[in-house]
């Protein structure tokens, strides 16, 4: 009987013990949440910033001006404690707007301490008792208070003021109670959580907002990085082309020259056998370099256009001379184009010309999608340093119909002349078109940095 007794007593202790560790971290947790003064200013407002300041110390000024008529009245309180009390109920409310925390703390004490101040002296006066514990001011107090802080702070800690308020209302309505009063106690726990859930509810949706726009705007950025990527890819795949047939030129002359010169030395041989095999090394590591970097296609793993094959494209790459075609088929597709070329053609770099071509076509594309019915010229200037052109439209005679890739072409034409150390500069004109601008350098080569010149008294070697 006694080892019986001894079980149950040590179930017991460990209940105990577990019932106890499970409040101590309940009090822990309340006391890291609500014993803190930290500022949490209230949100400015969009359009008017000062404007919820004003009315809720405009509130506040009431609420402390009724408190105090309240408690000298129907209270039968002297003007010094019911003016500290009532103040302290509609300072409550101001100080809520940076510190909601230390505001709640305020509120609670000034109706507790109200509550005590009356209580002997509960009542009627001219008939009517007293509403008591909570004030009529000293409600509409409360709930400005925990509606700023539930605007604030996270639910968890507006859910524990809620219960804390309920729990001192319990401690003062229905536990201690007092002479003939009017019960505010139900009223005021009621309207409390109500307040609490629509400020919660709107601090939700104001977090929802501002995460969506945060992920609208990563969206955006996300689209645009991916555009000047593929942009980027569609420029290597180009560019493989253009390297490509060169060493394959240079490997192919190099194989043939042995067979030139009669007799040729070794030293000629062998050296024309290094050029060629360097050739195709160089060949096969571009290849390799490009299909890492570029391509994002399983079935095409060298980034050139043939799934499966690993090959280039057949069809050769776009330069000046097939200008005129591009611009024929922008006529057919209901565009009004001219075109001026100024000064004598010159031979560029391929690179030069297969840019020059699709920064015309990017902007082409750009008149048709954003400036229907316009009128679009197309200057081709040969300088000595190089190619400058020019595509400008008027303003659309059409409505505009939207276009969500707005603004990508002009990262690729940009990726495009800064890769052969051009530039290219886009603005609207004074009629409300619209127009782009590039220059090329003729031989495709970027401009050396510019070297520091060196220091005083000494001289370069």
């Amino acid at each position: 009987m006694s080892r019986v007794v001894r079980v149950t007593g040590t179930g017991g202790r460990r209940v105990f013990g577990m019932l106890a560790g499970w409040a101590g971290r309940w009090l822990r947790v309340i006391r890291d949440d609500l014993w803190t003064v930290r500022p949490d200013p209230l949100p400015a407002s969009v359009w008017m910033r000062w404007l919820p300041h004003g009315l809720l110390c405009l509130a506040a000024f009431g609420v402390t001006v009724g408190g105090v008529a309240q408690l000298g009245d129907n209270g039968r309180l002297d003007a010094g404690p019911a003016f500290a009390i009532g103040l302290a109920q509609g300072g409550a409310v101001v100080l809520a707007l940076w510190r909601p925390i230390a505001g709640w703390w305020l509120s609670m004490a000034g109706t507790v301490v109200g509550a005590v101040a009356v209580h002997g002296k509960l009542g009627t006066v001219g008939g009517v008792a007293f509403t008591w514990p909570w004030t009529a001011a000293g409600i509409v107090a409360h709930l400005l208070v925990l509606l700023l802080l539930a605007l604030r702070v996270r639910t968890r800690v507006s859910v524990e003021a809620l219960a804390l308020t309920a729990l001192v209302t319990y401690l003062l309505q229905g536990v201690w109670g007092g002479g003939p009063y009017q019960p505010t106690g139900v009223l005021a726990v009621v309207l409390s959580a109500v307040v609490v859930v629509l400020g919660s509810a709107l601090r939700g949706r104001r977090e929802a907002r501002a995460e969506l726009v945060e992920q609208t705007t990563l969206t955006a950025e996300e689209r645009a990085r991916r555009t000047l990527l593929e942009e980027r890819s569609r420029i290597a795949r180009e560019l493989h082309d253009v390297v490509a047939h060169h060493m394959s030129v240079i490997s192919i002359q190099a194989q043939v020259a042995p067979h030139l010169v009669e007799h040729p030395p070794e030293e000629l041989v062998e050296n024309l056998a290094g050029i060629r095999q360097n050739a195709l090394e160089a060949l096969t590591e571009l290849r390799r370099v490009l299909g890492v970097l570029r391509s994002e296609n399983p079935e095409d793993p060298y980034g050139l256009g043939h799934p499966g094959t690993g090959t280039a494209p057949d069809a050769p790459q776009p330069t000046l001379d097939r200008l005129d075609a591009l611009i024929e088929n922008t006529r057919a597709a209901g565009l009004d184009v001219t075109t001026e070329v100024k000064g004598k053609a010159r031979p560029y770099a391929p690179g030069v010309e297969l840019s020059a071509y699709r920064i015309v076509q990017e902007a082409l594309s750009n008149a048709l999608r954003h400036a229907p019915g316009s009128r679009v010229r197309v200057e081709v200037t040969h300088l000595r340093d190089g190619l400058r052109l020019a595509v400008t439209n008027s303003r659309p005679r059409r409505p505009v119909p939207p276009s969500p890739g707005a603004g990508h072409g002009l990262l690729g034409m940009r990726e495009r002349a800064t890769m052969l150390g051009g530039t290219v500069t886009a603005t609207g004109t004074p009629d409300g078109g619209f127009a782009v601008s590039a220059f090329l350098p003729r031989d495709g080569t970027p401009p050396a940095l510019p070297t520091d010149p060196p220091p005083t008294g000494e001289q370069t070697p």
